[in-house]
């Protein structure tokens, strides 16, 4: 499984690499990022699209069939929209959401930042993420992009992953180790 998932990373850098070097040479990385989260936020509200996207079933056309319709109709034109179409051509559909992350660490990186994942219990406020920013960018030594995602089952606190660090004060995993504390107990 290892194997596979350096694969699957190895050609998100590469198509995330290519879309870069695309997006600099043209002037656009701030519109392709902007155009990546609204990819995003499609893939996040669509559970028919994850489907397309996790599925090996659809053939190539029907994945850049369905993908042209999708961009068009949330109006993801230009190297975005084509960048798609290149993705969904060659069956990589499957590693569009990796593609997207490498995407903002590349770009975060050529413009000194770093970036870190933020899983939280619930929504942050802008205030929050400014604060764990700030916070982040003490760690770090640089500007710190967060990543937020919302995941209820960690019941309350946060898991920050930067770079190779990953800082968990998630309730879930106190009371796991609080579980696993009083089987040895007991």
């Amino acid at each position: 499984m290892t194997g596979s998932s350096s694969l699957i990373s190895g050609v998100a850098q590469r198509y995330a690499g290519s879309l870069f070097d695309l997006a600099l040479e043209s002037k656009s990385v701030a519109q392709v990022e902007k155009g990546l989260k609204s990819v995003e936020t499609v893939i996040g509200e669509s559970e028919d699209l994850r489907r397309l996207i996790q599925s090996p079933v659809f053939s190539t056309e029907d994945q850049l069939r369905a993908i042209s319709a999708i961009a068009d109709k949330a109006g993801i034109t230009g190297l975005v929209g084509n960048f798609l179409k290149v993705v969904a051509g060659n069956r990589r559909l499957l590693v569009l959401p990796d593609i997207i992350k490498a995407f903002y660490q590349i770009a975060a990186e050529s413009r000194g930042e770093v970036t870190a994942d933020v899983t939280s219990a619930r929504e942050l406020t802008q205030a929050q993420q400014n604060e764990l920013k700030a916070t982040l960018k003490g760690v770090a030594g640089k500007d710190v992009t967060i990543n937020v995602t919302v995941d209820p089952s960690l019941l309350g606190g946060l898991i920050v992953k930067l770079g190779s660090r990953q800082i968990d004060t998630s309730l879930r995993t106190k009371l796991s180790s609080l579980k696993l504390a009083l089987k040895e107990v007991g």
